[in-house]
């Protein structure tokens, strides 16, 4: 087995040629000394390469999911004759299989090739997505939303533990906000486009948003020609890397203990001992309430904002066009805090501070009187959008870093999204047709939820102070790291994963 040791390197004639092993002093393995230039540029291998595709890919994923609001406003509402609650159920509709379907999904991830699971997502859903165009009625409305759901379901969780076995925990949130800032970017993208693709109304005697409908879902079915072959599965099987960097990922990887000593795996094969692992850990539950701080307000806050804007006295195209200017904030906000957030290696109060700039935006909201001034209202769209999007990445980054091994992630992280998503119903039917333009009930129930969010990030940061702490006097009573290792064989350690005496909790 070959040891892989990163080597900080400041002075170019101290960089030891990364091709050549070097014999440890200690333990007679072998490691490989990488400078850091060698490093980086492995890193880049993996981000060109991983990065742009998951990115494109949640971007027509969000675009497809979110653009029954456009639609609604380009006149889906009229021409299906939706009144009362119809709209509301047709957009919370997608959420029951979308949540109940993520955690099977993920299950199924592990024990085939991802490429291969996600092309078949990615496909399903185009299908799917193109022929919400050719409906004609609210009953094939609501069965387009529903297999749209089953479609969906498995993409976002397992992208999002792929990340996991790419990047160390202090790499993984920048990279997942680029891939997750696409949600933001998706209602601006998605308002162009509806902007653009409207004007086809009449064209083939579709209108404007049966089109919006069928050009968008006809782009996930053309990329899956192409991205079983094009998606990496995983470090080990990765033909774009050289032998000894696909060993120095893997080995890296296996590393981040976060207590520097024992190792993690991510090679282990699913069973029922890591999906019950997951059910009972306590702290993905507790995490769940910060999910809904955001899921509550996004998924409302999404499909209604081109509506509240168009309610301000605007027309319904530049309704479309000035929620652009909304998510390219948030998107700038989802970078800037991952950066913070990775560069300081902490992630709670990332998450308190973005929640509290949402907050602050949601209650100016709630006070400023509306309609009356317009210009005020929009503006505090803005920290609206930028603290739901901002939190919602230390959060699942939160998440990543302590889970462990990579089958209960797989899981634990299926079962935050899925549970977490659940808010999206709620947020679907908080915003009433009849409380417009000042959506009391919405605007108040995200605000709860952010509120609880906050109050729960907070609990559990001091929780896992506490045991890390505990397993410091623990290591140290069983006499360091000889000592656990005389209690526990590498392979039960192993197993034990975040419960290991050497795994220590991301605050």
């Amino acid at each position: 087995m070959t040891t892989y040791k990163e080597k900080d390197v400041e002075d170019a004639s101290h960089i030891e040629d990364p091709s050549l092993d070097k014999p440890s002093v200690n333990s007679g393995i072998l490691i490989l000394e990488i400078s850091e230039n060698e490093k980086q540029k492995i890193l880049r291998k993996v981000d060109w390469r991983l990065i742009p595709l998951l990115t494109f890919l949640y971007l027509v994923a969000f675009i497809d999911r979110s653009n029954i609001g456009n639609a609604k406003i380009a006149g889906l509402n009229s021409q299906l004759k939706l009144h009362g609650l119809q709209y509301n159920a047709a957009v919370t509709l997608f959420y029951v299989p979308y949540t109940l379907l993520e955690i099977p999904s993920n299950i199924v991830l592990k024990m085939m090739r991802p490429s291969r699971w996600i092309t078949i997502l990615l496909f399903s859903w185009g299908i799917v997505m193109t022929f919400m165009g050719f409906v004609s009625s609210y009953s094939g409305l609501l069965a387009a939303r529903w297999f749209l759901g089953v479609a969906e379901a498995g993409f976002f969780p397992a992208a999002a533990y792929l990340l996991t076995i790419w990047y160390k925990r202090y790499e993984y949130q920048r990279r997942f906000a680029i891939f997750y800032s696409m949600a933001s970017m998706a209602g601006a993208f998605s308002g162009l486009l509806a902007y653009a693709i409207e004007k086809m109304d009449g064209i083939g005697g579709r209108a404007g948003w049966q089109w919006i409908f069928i050009l968008e879902g006809l782009v996930p079915c053309a990329c899956a020609f192409f991205m079983w072959k094009v998606l990496p599965d995983s470090p080990e099987t990765a033909t774009f890397l050289e032998k000894h960097e696909r060993e120095f990922i893997v080995d890296r990887i296996a590393a981040e203990t976060g207590s520097g000593q024992g190792r993690v795996t991510n090679s282990d094969k699913i069973g029922l001992k890591h999906i019950l692992a997951a059910f009972k850990e306590w702290k993905i539950w507790a995490l769940i309430p910060v999910f809904w701080g955001n899921t509550v307000g996004v998924y409302g806050f999404t499909a209604t904002v081109p509506t509240v804007i168009e309610e301000l006295g605007y027309t319904a195209a530049n309704a479309q066009l000035l929620t652009i200017p909304i998510y390219v904030f948030a998107v700038i906000l989802i970078l800037s805090f991952a950066y913070l957030s990775d560069k300081y290696q902490v992630r709670w109060l990332y998450i308190v501070l973005a929640y509290s700039i949402a907050v602050a935006g949601y209650i100016a909201q709630l006070v400023i009187p509306h309609p009356k001034y317009p210009g005020v209202t929009y503006g505090f769209l803005f920290p609206i959008a930028g603290g739901m999007y901002a939190g919602f990445s230390p959060m699942l980054s939160w998440a990543a870093n302590n889970i462990a091994p990579s089958s209960k992630r797989a899981v634990g992280m299926a079962l935050l999204i899925s549970v977490g998503n659940m808010g999206a119903i709620a947020g679907s039917n908080v915003y009433l047709a009849r409380e417009a333009p000042k959506y009391p009930t919405g605007f108040g129930a995200s605000f709860g939820f952010l509120c609880l969010g906050i109050l729960m990030a907070v609990i559990l940061r001091f929780a896992y102070a506490r045991e890390n702490k505990r397993r410091d006097r623990l290591v140290e009573e069983l006499g360091g790291e000889q000592g656990v290792r005389a209690r526990y064989s590498e392979q039960e350690l192993l197993d034990m994963g975040d419960r290991s005496p050497f795994f220590r909790y991301t605050l």
